[in-house]
């Protein structure tokens, strides 16, 4: 189920932080439907997973680090795991619908999206990678969904970019770690490092420009009442950088959900973009109607 991956689903609260619900009237509740569509979300990808697991488990245990998971490994038998995986999606279509309509179709589309991915999509060349950054949008969508406000464009466009970035950066990291990858992972045959290194430099130099054109929109300054989230770019851009340092220097962006855990000088940029925004979004966005 990889809790360690659930990281990923912290997006769902994005819109809570933009939105500035977390905060005021209301909050308490705004709160606990973003924690509820996490958990949501944490249910669905642990599904995905274990189809995932399923489905690799041959290639897995030709793998250095992925043959000790637990189906590759033969710890956890495949029909179980499928059983399990089950009753997590139909749990989590349930209680999407349950949060509301809108909240549950889109838990239901990123279901059909993460099986279509494990099937077919993720050998398909540059499908693989658009299949992922479609997931992140998915995850920031339903977001604003569940607590009923209007999804930001620049929110969605953000999250795909640098979803793009990491899905990039793991095909980076496996073509250049595993030996004879293609045989790994088929759409690696279709891949090479310069190829790659290309595609990482224009997702790079667009997810930057996406957020710094989002922090002085005219729409996000009106809105916050304050062009000061300007200031949060630095953070942005030192967290890029760190990533790409790590995948680069130190053969890292296997598992970028590890690396935000471990590595220290990003968690603590991470830490530091949160309080940021949140003191920005908060000093100069509480007299402001949304």
């Amino acid at each position: 189920m990889r809790p360690d991956q659930w990281t990923k689903n912290l997006l769902v609260f994005a819109a809570l932080v933009f939105a500035r619900k977390f905060y005021g009237p209301g909050a308490e509740t705004f709160i606990l439907l973003s924690a509820a569509g996490f958990a949501v979300f944490c249910a669905a990808s642990s599904a995905s997973y274990l189809l995932n697991d399923v489905l690799d488990a041959e290639a897995d245990r030709r793998h250095p680090v992925k043959r000790l998971r637990p189906v590759a490994s033969g710890a956890l038998a495949a029909g179980r795991a499928l059983g399990v995986g089950a009753l997590l999606a139909a749990g989590a279509a349930a209680a999407g619908f349950t949060l509301g309509v809108p909240f549950g179709v889109v838990v239901v589309t990123y279901l059909g999206l993460q099986a279509a991915y494990s099937l077919v999509l993720k050998h398909v060349v540059i499908l693989d990678v658009l299949s992922i950054a479609a997931s992140f949008v998915l995850r920031a969508w339903a977001g604003a969904l569940v607590i009923g406000v209007e999804f930001s464009h620049w929110l969605l466009i953000c999250a795909a970019f640098l979803a793009l970035f990491l899905a990039l950066a793991k095909r980076r990291h496996e073509l250049a770690e595993v030996e004879d990858a293609a045989n790994h992972r088929r759409s690696l045959a279709d891949y090479t490092p310069q190829m790659l290194d290309q595609m990482i430099a224009v997702v790079t130099a667009s997810t930057l420009m996406a957020y710094a054109l989002y922090t002085i929109d005219r729409e996000t300054v009106a809105k916050f009442g304050t062009d000061n989230l300007k200031f949060t770019i630095p953070f942005v851009l030192y967290g890029i950088f760190r990533y790409l340092y790590l995948v680069y220097s130190k053969r890292g962006g296997g598992s970028p959900s590890r690396h935000l855990l471990t590595d220290k000088p990003l968690l603590l940029c991470v830490f530091l973009y949160a309080v940021a925004c949140g003191w920005i979004i908060w000093r100069w966005g509480g007299g402001v109607k949304p």
